[in-house]
């Protein structure tokens, strides 16, 4: 039978967990199509103030890898955005003049975020806090500026000062309330929150109605109703959210606050599904991701034949780290006349806890710095447990874990209960909390059970718990790097599946986090022996270019030290307009970065330009930045360019556990930046100082002497026992900063110390750059690689 055709308009959590959910059901039954306005895979939105706070990459928080899209025969368009459906026609419109016919078509549009209609909210400087764009903004003018005032004292607008209070701004939260979070918590915790709060630096202005922001062009202050003002840079509004329901109206799909939908999440109109925020269910629209997973689960069942009871709708619970703190509530949050309360108030100790009785039932609960019973307690609520039941083990000291039945739910957002989790560990040899997410989905989504599913390994493990506790490489295996690799040179193997099969991998296929690894790892100990898989690499990695936001791709040929000439930079211009490249920007390695290239037009661009890759997508050396050196430079003391094409040269292509950048500055001023390069090299008088495990990015980290040797020769050849030292020990997606942090700058010159190591490392290394071939020339004489991945590559 042909495949039904399945498009999700919106690459967001809940649409995308939807179609987990189809593929778990009936994996081969539809041909999938998704398309997102945003030029990511998914991500998990509940993580997004990590970004803000520059703790995290996108990367850290995406959901589904742009691999997993291809690997499931799903074709992603991202950054495009479906602006209209014809619904007799059953065919979908976007903003990019596609057009894509369907069988069964899931709305999963999400919410927008509500700007106030303030005065000069159109004023540059004024933000809303929803999407990685808005985090950008933030970022961007928290470089320039010091004020920020967040309108909105509810969890969005508490994460979003957090943030800023991180960027080095001085953050003032407005608050029309009289007291935060009044929608989760009660006033007593509320209060707590903002005394915990106001120690970490924020700033509240409470009871306070928002009227104009001032300024010219730019936001300069946030006037109140009472006529007060404040200073302002920025205005970030996390004052709610509204279900983003327009393409439905547009479409004259039945709206009343969200698209109307019955108990399996369809619409009035056939084929047509919506879940999400965007969905409203008996008048309720949900935007928690618990209920709107539990949406996706009922959705797929009728989209897939499936008999099921349908939605029933959800007891909202909120659990939540607020800036470090924890906070738990669920039902009802504040008492009544007719409510009851048990109440626990440990003022010295932060904790504050109140369970709600109604007709002696259990009818909500506000947890405030021990949220330990959160779970249990929404588990008792579902079921209208009465009080006695959550009476009898509390405060026992007994075993939270052991005590809990195997119906009760462990996972709040992912609707994961004990005894999945423990089936799942006996019968699948789970041992660590990564694997448990990966079988279960446990801990997947905010993270807060991560604590409560450890303690759940350690009591169905028992003895075992402890040897089990390492890092393994994925969910797919037990096993860590160091055993992995130790079991490749033991056995033998030669090849990723090989791997998975001897090893006794749980998922035939791997992974998007394992292949990458184990292709890494084999090619790093067999260089002459290994044929590279590509299949196992990432997207950027096979296609030799990367992705940007608009589906377009890059490209940057090497310039060796920084170092161009006449003829090169006029092919790239002859390149550039011939092809139309949309811009031409200089990158901080020295480069030239050619932006806006279609897929298709890459290998004829390497072709015309005929230069070598920059490998600029590469988990390998990117760049030697130098600086002018002694030829021109008054201060120079060493040929810092030559020294720099000499070690570009030699290690450009080598693949390495993570992106590599080096420098070559040729006196003390260090104007290449070795310091905050992975290996940094500077120019003295008669000598060169050689640093490494240095970090600009987001964990910025300064790097550190490793010695000082008196030769050019000198250098490279410890550059190459630093730089192979480090492909062997580190784990695949480590940086050099993060590796020498974690194993010692001690215990990396102890190595390279030894004389016959360092001769060793050497000669690895010479092997392993013997083998290298171009990537760009490579693909172009293979007409296979070009066929397979230019001309029918799934993910854009």
């Amino acid at each position: 039978m042909a495949k039904q055709k399945l498009v999700l308009i919106g690459n967001g959590m809940a649409g995308v967990r939807a179609v987990e959910e189809v593929l778990k059901l009936s994996p081969d039954q539809f041909e999938i199509t998704v398309f997102g306005s945003e030029p990511y895979p998914n991500y998990n939105r509940i993580e997004l103030s990590k970004v803000l706070q520059g703790d995290t990459k996108i990367d850290d928080i995406t959901l589904n890898s742009w691999e997993w899209y291809e690997d499931n025969g799903i074709l992603l368009y991202p950054g495009e955005t479906v602006t209209a459906i014809d619904k007799d026609n059953q065919r979908v419109y976007t903003d990019k003049d596609r057009q894509v016919d369907y069988d069964k078509l899931i709305m999963a549009t999400g919410s927008v975020p509500f700007m106030l209609p303030l005065p000069g909210a159109d004023k540059e400087g004024v933000t809303a806090f929803r999407d990685i764009k808005d985090c950008e903004k933030m970022m961007e003018c928290a470089n320039d500026y010091k004020k920020a005032v967040v309108i909105g004292g509810g969890l969005l607008g508490l994460e979003a000062a957090r943030g800023l209070l991180n960027l080095g701004m001085d953050v003032a939260v407005v608050h029309i309330a009289d007291y935060l979070m009044e929608r989760q918590l009660d006033k007593t915790a509320g209060k707590m929150l903002q005394r915990e709060l106001e120690e970490q630096g924020m700033n509240f202005l409470l009871e306070k109605h928002s009227a104009e922001i001032i300024g010219d062009d730019r936001v300069e202050g946030l006037k109140f109703k009472d006529g007060e003002v404040i200073e302002a840079d920025l205005v970030v509004m996390a004052v709610g959210i509204k279900p983003n329901v327009s393409l439905a109206k547009e479409t004259e799909i039945p709206v009343n606050r969200g698209i109307l939908v019955n108990d399996h999440l369809e619409t009035e109109i056939p084929n047509i599904f919506a879940v999400g925020e965007c969905a409203e269910h008996r008048e309720m629209v949900y935007g928690l991701v618990a209920p709107l997973y539990q949406q996706g689960q009922e959705m797929a069942r009728r989209m897939c034949e499936l008999d099921g009871k349908g939605y029933q709708g959800s007891v909202l619970s909120t659990q939540l780290k607020v800036s470090g703190v924890d906070v738990f509530s669920t039902g009802k949050i504040n008492e009544d006349e007719e409510t009851k309360s048990i109440k626990v108030f440990d003022d010295w100790n932060g904790v504050y806890q109140k369970v709600l009785i109604d007709d002696g039932k259990i009818t909500g609960a506000v947890l405030f710095g021990d949220t330990k019973d959160g779970n249990r307690l929404l588990s008792l609520i579902n079921k209208g447990a009465a009080i006695e039941e959550y009476m009898e083990t509390d405060g026992g000291g007994s075993d939270l874990v052991a005590d809990m039945p195997d119906e009760e739910i462990i996972c709040g957002c992912n609707g994961v209960t004990k005894g999945t989790i423990v089936e799942a560990i006996n019968s699948q040899g789970l041992a660590t909390v990564e694997q448990v997410k990966g079988c279960t989905n446990a801990s997947r989504s905010c993270g807060g059970c991560k604590s409560l599913v450890s303690e759940l390994l350690e009591h169905t493990l028992g003895d075992q718990f402890d040897q089990f506790q390492k890092e393994s490489i994925c969910a797919c295996t037990t096993l860590s790097k160091d055993e992995v690799v130790e079991e490749i040179k033991e056995k033998g193997l030669t090849h990723t599946r090989e791997v998975m099969n001897v090893l006794g991998w749980k998922s035939e296929e791997g992974c998007s986090k394992c292949k990458p690894a184990l292709n890494y790892y084999l090619g790093m100990l067999n260089p002459k022996e290994y044929e590279d898989e590509k299949e196992s690499r990432f997207v950027n990695e096979r296609l030799h270019a990367n992705i940007q936001n608009d589906g377009t791709y890059s490209v940057v040929p090497r310039m060796y030290g920084g170092v161009t000439n006449a003829t090169d930079l006029r092919k790239i211009a002859d390149v550039a307009d011939k092809y139309e490249v949309k811009l031409i920007k200089v990158t901080g390695g020295q480069r030239l970065d050619l932006l806006g290239v279609q897929k298709e037009d890459l290998p004829r661009i390497w072709s015309e330009l005929d230069m070598p890759s920059g490998s600029a997508y590469a988990k390998g050396l990117r760049t030697v930045k130098t600086c002018v050196g002694a030829d021109f430079c008054r201060f120079g003391t060493q040929d810092s360019i030559g020294l720099g094409v000499q070690l570009e040269k030699k290690f450009e292509g080598l693949n390495t556990p993570h992106k590599v950048k080096m420098s070559v500055s040729a006196c003390p001023r260090n104007c290449a930046e070795g310091s905050v390069k992975d290996l940094g090299v500077v120019g003295l008088d008669g000598e060169f100082e050689i640093y490494v495990g240095g970090n600009g990015g987001t964990h910025m980290r300064k790097a550190e002497l490793l010695c000082k040797v008196k030769t050019e020769e000198e250098v490279l050849d410890t550059s190459a026992a630093f730089l192979q030292y480090y492909r062997e020990d580190a784990t695949y997606l480590e940086r050099t900063s993060a590796w020498v942090e974690r194993v010692g700058l001690d215990k990396i010159k102890a190595v390279l110390g030894d004389k016959k190591t360092f001769i060793d490392l050497n000669h690895r290394m010479e092997e392993a750059l013997s083998v290298l071939q171009e990537p760009w020339k490579e693909a172009l004489e293979d007409q296979t690689i070009l066929k397979d991945l230019y001309q029918t590559v799934k993910v854009p």
